[in-house]
């Protein structure tokens, strides 16, 4: 199992504090969030750690870690900068956005899912949002979920199943939020860089799924391809309390009371 960090953006809502600094180091109560992601992987015994850099990415130097650098993180978004990682993209994989922090409870309690892609979801996403005023739910990337009886099991007993995500999907819709963490099994991981090379031979510039173009596709685009050729890509739910999400400086200062792990 390897561990793979998306930090090439620029953080521009986040100034000043990201003025002098990437994104995934600017620190919540003494700590970067990349310090903090890398802690939390390390605890669960995950040692090989991809860093994809970007804006003012010489400034991540923590050592121990293996990095990548986005040259064109000015003009593409955050799928683009995790297939800068393309060649370590094969066997099992947990991907994470690097402006999250969270507990690592999470990745302790990921690691043993056998599900081929698991993202995690948070069911208690809407308190997040209450005046959140620079960062709207209209910006979550929200999940809808449908609940299957599982195979030879009890009626009462269910299997979710992820029909969409994105931007696009309405509250009234969604059961959860991407938090931006997942866990991907190697064959599904394949199979995934395998539609995005097919998206690739269209070229960056055509509109790939919701977005523009896939120059500027989310990594939720891709699991939307993926959806509709019947990829099984599951929730793993949590309640609240355990993640953060630093875009804004209200995020950040909000950071500062709620995070207590």
């Amino acid at each position: 199992m390897k561990a793979i960090i998306i930090a090439a953006g620029m953080g521009q809502r986040l100034r000043p504090y990201t003025a002098d600094r990437p994104k995934c180091m600017v620190e919540i109560k003494g700590r970067s969030l990349l310090e903090r992601q890398v802690d939390a992987y390390r605890a669960a015994g995950i040692e090989e750690i991809i860093v994809i850099r970007g804006y003012k990415g010489r400034q991540i130097q923590l050592p121990g870690l293996t990095y990548i650098d986005n040259h064109d993180f000015r003009n593409n978004n955050i799928l683009e900068s995790l297939f800068c990682a393309k060649d370590h993209l094969f066997g099992d994989v947990m991907i994470s956005y690097g402006d999250i922090t969270f507990h690592p409870d999470l990745i302790k309690g990921l690691l043993p899912v056998q599900a081929p892609i698991s993202l995690v979801i948070d069911l208690d996403w809407a308190s997040v949002y209450e005046g959140r005023d620079d960062h709207p739910v209209e910006q979550a990337e929200l999940c809808e979920v449908m609940s299957l009886p599982a195979e030879g099991m009890l009626r009462s007993e269910h299997i979710h199943r992820i029909t969409e995500i994105g931007k696009q999907v309405t509250p009234n819709r969604a059961r959860g939020e991407f938090i931006g963490l997942c866990k991907i099994h190697a064959p599904a991981l394949a199979r995934l860089c395998a539609i995005y090379e097919h998206a690739l031979l269209n070229g960056l510039d055509q509109p790939y799924v919701h977005a523009p173009s896939l120059r500027k596709a989310y990594l939720s685009d891709l699991f939307n391809d993926a959806i509709k050729r019947d990829e099984f890509i599951q929730p793993f739910f949590f309640k609240g309390g355990m993640w953060r999400e630093i875009d804004t400086v209200q995020d950040y200062e909000r950071a500062q009371e709620t995070v207590t792990w």
